[in-house]
């Protein structure tokens, strides 16, 4: 499996310093994909906010946990494949149970595995645990919600797309992700993102600095909202 050539560290510091929804707005500009893809739904929920944006390259694997498993996939052979991967790496894992959520992946034990690996962080469509063990690490949490046990967790295997909040992941995939949620950036524009979210950014302060103007006007908003 081809993740391609990792971008600059300095693309990577420049597409941080921006959140996620101004990271999307930017990649609209580029017509690339319709509005309403790209982006997991809100049921991926930020545990962490106040550990700021996230940036870094997917690392996908499935995992179950209602059942024993009865042949589970190797979590050796799973890290040895994540320092494979450029970093900063980030686990997207897809858990198959239905409904998800019966059993932990990511706890205080495999978040700090993780981290060790070279991971920033966890994507699930599952739940998580161990809250105020796995914050003081900086580990980022973005999590379907949070449940007391592991239950019979195993990982299912690693490599292939997964399907998380709406959204089909591959290793390699560049994720961002806030409060606000996770977005899938186009590698190939990703150095480009940067400068597109100053763009729009500066034409929203312009509409709204005039919404706080004493001379405000509804046909100088009109111009500044259509140019």
């Amino acid at each position: 499996m081809s993740t391609g050539k990792p971008l600059d560290k300095g693309v990577l510091d420049a597409l941080r310093a921006w959140n996620t929804p101004s990271a999307s707005n930017a990649i609209e500009l580029f017509k690339l994909r319709p509005r309403n893809k790209g982006f997991m739904s809100p049921e991926i929920r930020c545990l962490f906010p106040d550990l700021g944006v996230m940036v870094g390259y997917a690392v996908t694997g499935r995992f179950a946990a209602d059942q024993p498993a009865k042949e589970p996939g190797s979590r050796f052979e799973f890290w040895k494949r994540i320092l494979e991967l450029p970093e900063p790496r980030i686990a997207v894992m897809q858990d198959i149970d239905h409904p998800p959520g019966v059993g932990a992946y990511f706890g205080e034990v495999q978040s700090t595995i993780h981290k060790r690996l070279g991971c920033i962080g966890a994507i699930t469509n599952g739940h998580v645990r161990d809250l105020d063990e796995v914050h003081p690490l900086g580990f980022h949490y973005f999590a379907g919600g949070v449940c007391v046990s592991h239950a019979y967790v195993h990982l299912i295997d690693f490599g292939a797309p997964v399907e998380v909040g709406g959204v089909t992941v591959h290793t390699g995939d560049l994720i961002h992700a806030d409060k606000h949620g996770v977005l899938i950036v186009p590698k190939e524009i990703a150095h480009e993102v940067p400068e597109a979210a100053a763009k729009v950014a500066e034409r929203e302060q312009r509409i709204i600095s005039h919404c706080k103007s004493p001379d405000f006007s509804l046909e100088e908003l009109k111009r500044r909202y259509e140019s």
